[in-house]
């Protein structure tokens, strides 16, 4: 917005109504403005390791809670900042949120849905998260048009659903599994048997027993994860998806794409709704997601979307190669090509790598190392997002088109590992997914038969 530009960033509102003698990709190059967006993502990065504490001792929705309060007061500073600092200490805020959240929401999802759709479940996490961004352009989209405050209007209104999400996380129950863990076996019951609308779960509730008493036996379980046993779910689960997940280009397109569509000759109104357009891409491949993925299954959405986004990334390229940059304005042909493009890229990610990101890490880490593992997954992908983010205009400005086809290969790169390394857990129950990993052609070699020397002992079960 131009009014939030004239206030915080001076030169980069001068250089847009300038142009200068730069080409049209370094229009937005300040990365005092990219700190702006990528604090929240570092905010999150540190702070993930709290809320795994927080949602192993306290419960998952004790950190849901403490997020929403996160995101209030960082809404709240944003609201009402004078300054680039106040700016990004309420960003900072918000990344905490994003930490705590982040951290508990999908292990809340996973651990009460049963196992024949929990992939339909645990993918509200990224349908909301979509719908949020539907809703934010569309915000901004509105706020817009009201000068000279429209922006702060625009980041105040996030306290609107961390008051949602706080007042919604006071009437949630803890999950059993969260319950069982803290000692309390009768209530952690009671839940159980509430959610899966029978008294019949003996043998899902003595799983939950089995589980936290291995859970209880594993002192430091971040150390745990680096055991054989656990190499699959480290290097798939806590490294791998969440460090693809950013690797897509995806979050880049959504950071910038009023920026993206500015620099592409659209106007300011006209580039903010060009974001609400691909912002409902992602709503419908999320929608697409959980209507098929307990059906077709992980690996088939991961595969078959990263072959649509290689070849979206290397269109776009080509595109840009020819006809972009040195002030050429862009014919409406190819401006809409380019929006037609980047709305089914943001289709394909809305359906694979967006929802099953977060999907596929929360349900393959055994319990005892559950919490560590989704902080680990929770910091990698922060870690990139924030990397991303800073990079991303300076790298646009620097390599130009080049940079979309470093998304191409690193693409056809995550596509081949899921490929080769990922087993289907399609309706498979949480405390049955190691079996995959004995069986799977390479992970057998690494994680045995169950009786490897990790120096842990115990089953290898993973409780639900």
């Amino acid at each position: 917005m131009d009014d939030f530009l004239k206030k915080f960033f001076p030169d980069v509102y001068r250089r847009k109504q300038k142009h200068l003698h730069e080409t049209d990709y370094c229009k937005y190059d300040n990365q005092t403005l990219t700190l702006f967006t990528s604090s929240l993502y570092f905010g999150a990065l540190v702070f993930t390791f709290a809320a795994s504490h927080l949602t192993r001792s306290k419960g998952r929705r004790a950190s849901i809670i403490f997020g929403s309060l996160s995101f209030f007061f960082g809404a709240i500073i944003n609201a009402f900042a004078m300054n680039v600092a106040m700016l990004i200490i309420g960003r900072l805020l918000l990344g905490v949120g994003i930490g705590f959240s982040n951290q508990a929401v999908p292990l809340y999802l996973s651990e009460m849905a049963p196992a024949k759709s929990r992939g339909r479940y645990n993918q509200l996490f990224q349908l909301t998260t979509c719908l949020g961004i539907l809703v934010a352009n569309l915000v901004n989209y509105g706020t817009e048009k009201i000068h000279p405050w429209g922006w702060r209007l625009s980041l105040g209104s996030a306290t609107i659903p961390a008051i949602l999400m706080g007042v919604g996380a006071l009437f949630l129950p803890e999950t059993p599994n969260s319950l069982v863990e803290q000692g309390k076996l009768e209530k952690g019951r009671k839940v159980l048997e509430k959610v899966r609308g029978t008294s019949n779960v003996d043998a899902e509730f003595a799983d939950l027993i089995d589980a936290s008493n291995e859970a209880k036996a594993i002192k430091n379980p971040f150390r745990n994860l680096l055991t054989r046993k656990n190499r699959p779910q480290l290097i798939i689960g806590a490294l791998g998806i969440p460090m693809f997940q950013q690797l897509t280009g995806m979050n880049s397109i959504l950071f910038y794409a009023p920026v993206f569509f500015q620099s592409l000759g659209f106007g300011s109104g006209t580039s903010l709704y060009s974001s609400v357009i691909t912002s409902g891409a992602l709503v419908v491949g999320a929608l697409t997601s959980m209507a098929l993925v307990d059906k077709f299954g992980r690996r088939t959405f991961f595969i078959e979307a990263s072959i649509e986004m290689f070849c979206y990334m290397v269109a776009l390229a080509i595109t840009l190669a020819v006809k972009f940059g040195q002030g050429v304005t862009l014919s409406k042909a190819i401006s809409v090509f380019l929006v037609i493009i980047i709305c089914l890229f943001c289709f394909a990610y809305g359906r694979s790598w967006g929802p099953l990101g977060w999907l596929v890490p929360s349900e393959i880490f055994p319990l005892e190392t559950r919490s560590a593992g989704q902080s680990i997954v929770v910091c990698v992908n922060m870690f990139f997002t924030a990397v991303i983010a800073q990079c991303f205009l300076v790298s646009l400005c620097h390599l130009r088109y080049g940079i979309f086809l470093i998304f191409a290969g690193l693409v056809a790169f995550m596509g081949t590992f899921i490929f080769f390394l990922l087993p289907e857990t399609k309706q498979v129950p949480i405390e049955e997914i190691y079996i995959l990993f004995q069986n799977h052609w390479f992970w057998k070699r690494i994680v045995g038969d169950g009786t490897g020397d990790d120096g842990l002992g115990g089953k290898k079960g993973i409780p639900n």
